[in-house]
């Protein structure tokens, strides 16, 4: 049963009370529309404004010019599925139970699309879910395909799926409630590849046209000697991230073709997070609504000799994420923030700004005060990180790790074997520094913090 109308305004003034005591400043009246626009495999430096050289991504670098990009986003644990769980929950894998592609095992009222439509909200899933069967019954507008870039139309023709979700996305907000505040989930297929074509990345005709006379630039560990330099169970011909740089990576051409139509997708992507901003404004819809922008998970493009994603390696846990929320100050000058932002601070944040209080289950954190508040709120300088074992440990095997802005330290549970690495001196993660004297005491202190942080995400 949904709260009445003047329950849901105190509850909340509620809220807006308690951010005006914090010391944030408060623009909205009335509830907060919210738009997440979630890509996939898309890692945090594919956009321009991060600093890409080749990527072309005007209307996710104005959306950040406009309000705050987070340079460190990361998720805890870097797949589709997972990933995906944990941002509708707000919890790590330990605690919502999907280690891979089920549905998670949080009840569906302490996700926040149930929690928002309980509060009055029509809410809105549009393409991509990977977490079992798609709950259609649980959202007003709900449709959900992904797992190719060429989808098959009623009528025999074919549509390709970031058109389709550009279509789907302008519906739903010319079709919606307007007595009623929104969220929608434009979940993208695009930047991931069709698996099972030869091609991998298959962008629209029109699109072909970009990059052609660019070369895109090879990682400098995008090596033979640095693929030796994984631990065997991973340096290995049966290792599913081999499997697939072998797909993509294998060849100086294939480099090329591959990346380049990559970067289509991006651009595509873009293009069409720009025509849901527009029509936004176009519905003067803009000034009260939260715009998310982020990933599922980072990428390997050739680094380590890998693809795909699923260890803790930089390329791999680190995404984009860009908020614009109308209550930021226009004069702000900062547009960049360094904190570690989570996955699992999506839900609470998105509860937040629509004046709701997350339930306990969640265990990410509000971001808004980081963009709010006048004064550095207390934050987090490190996170755990988890994947389960897929298929079978020559496979995919399962990995954590404790990360800081100093150090990373890898646990891999198949084989009980560690890694440590001293990102500001190597940040491209190629010295294992677990079996160094001078490292002892450091790799001591990350164990006893790795084991508190693996307790408390269950």
């Amino acid at each position: 049963m949904n709260p009445s109308k003047p329950y849901l305004l105190m509850i909340r003034t509620i809220a807006l009370l308690s951010l005006a005591l914090h010391g944030i400043s408060i623009a909205a009246e009335k509830p907060m529309n919210i738009v997440i626009l979630y890509a996939d495999d898309w890692r945090h430096d594919t956009l321009g404004c991060a600093g890409n050289p080749v990527v072309k991504t005007p209307r996710l670098d104005r959306l950040a010019d406009e309000g705050l990009r987070f340079t460190h986003a990361c998720v805890t644990t870097a797949i589709c599925g997972v990933s995906r769980a944990s941002l509708l929950t707000g919890q790590w894998m330990s605690r919502h139970g999907n280690p891979a592609f089920e549905m998670f095992k949080t009840p569906w009222e302490q996700t926040y699309p149930g929690i928002l439509k309980e509060n009055g909200y029509h809410v809105g899933h549009i393409g991509k879910w990977h977490n079992g069967k798609f709950p259609q019954k649980r959202y007003d507008f709900g449709r959900s395909y992904s797992g190719t870039h060429w989808i098959k139309q009623a009528d025999g023709t074919k549509i390709h799926v970031t058109r389709k979700n550009e279509e789907d996305a302008l519906e739903f907000l010319r079709t919606r409630p307007q007595e009623k505040p929104f969220c929608l989930t434009l979940s993208f297929f695009a930047t991931h590849a069709e698996d099972s074509n030869p091609l991998q990345f298959l962008p629209q005709p029109e699109s072909m046209k970009l990059y052609q006379d660019v070369t895109i630039p090879v990682p400098v560990n995008a090596t033979e000697e640095s693929f030796r330099r994984l631990p065997p169970f991973i340096a290995n011909e049966k290792n599913e991230g081999r499997n697939r740089w072998h797909w993509r990576f294998d060849t100086p051409e294939k480099y090329q073709t591959m990346m380049k139509n990559y970067y289509r997708l991006a651009t595509e992507v873009d293009s069409t997070c720009g025509a849901v901003i527009d029509e936004l404004e176009k519905l003067n819809l803009r000034d009260n609504t939260l715009i998310i922008f982020t990933a599922d998970n980072g990428y390997f493009h050739g680094e380590h000799g890998l693809a795909d994603k699923w260890y803790p390696h930089e390329e791999s846990i680190r995404v984009p994420l860009i908020l614009s929320d109308p209550r930021m100050k226009s004069e702000k000058p900062k547009r960049t923030s360094a904190e570690f932002a989570l996955n699992v601070d999506l839900a609470p944040t998105i509860l937040r700004v629509a004046g709701l209080t997350p339930p306990d289950s969640m265990q990410g954190k509000d971001l808004a005060p980081l963009y709010l508040s006048e004064s550095a709120p207390s934050w987090r300088t490190d996170f755990f990180y988890e994947h389960a074992t897929i298929k079978n440990i020559d496979f995919i095997p399962s990995s954590q790790a404790l990360v800081n802005k100093d150090w990373k330290y890898f646990y891999w549970p198949d084989f009980k074997t560690e890694q440590l690495f001293h990102l500001k001196s190597d940040p491209i993660e190629e010295r294992d520094r677990v079996k160094d004297a001078d490292a002892k005491e450091i790799l001591d202190s990350m164990r006893t913090r790795f084991a508190e942080l693996r307790d408390a995400a269950k």
